[in-house]
């Protein structure tokens, strides 16, 4: 089934003590940490390889973290992840984490860019159509 772009993905988990500093709030470096575990669940889900021979290799080349509200341990937070843009190479990728129940604010909005890389060369390359595909996107097509 194809992904609806209008409908951002949804996958929650509960924070660990061992995520937060010594004033009781998630370390800033673990909102990257949860948006790599946001993405591994949504490309799971939209049936992306991303591991072993074959798989879709990309490289973060930006990543923007808006920090709304703290995230303290034992919380259930809801991630909610939606492919943005497209270009050739590159990919936008709009994430946001939602508290849960009484308290579903929103604690951090994250933009990340990630470019699709040959790992032997380093170098960029064209996302697949069957990949574009499975993210709800058209074919690319280059202008004239």
């Amino acid at each position: 089934m194809p992904y609806d772009r209008d409908t951002p993905f949804r996958h929650t988990f509960r924070v660990r003590y061992a995520e937060c500093d010594q004033q009781g709030v998630v370390f800033n470096s673990r909102y990257l940490e949860y948006a790599d575990v946001l993405i591994s669940e949504f490309w799971r889900a939209l049936g992306v390889k991303s591991v072993g021979e074959g798989s879709f290799e990309v490289h973060v080349a930006r990543a923007t973290v808006d920090y709304r509200a703290p995230i303290r341990p034992d919380e259930l937070i809801e991630g909610r992840i939606w492919a943005g843009r497209f270009g050739n190479s590159s990919m936008v990728t709009h994430i946001e984490l939602h508290g849960t129940g009484d308290d579903a604010t929103l604690r951090s909005a994250i933009e990340l860019v990630q470019v699709h890389v040959d790992l032997e060369t380093g170098q960029p390359q064209r996302i697949p159509d069957a990949v574009r595909a499975l993210f709800g996107v058209a074919e690319f097509v280059h202008p004239a």
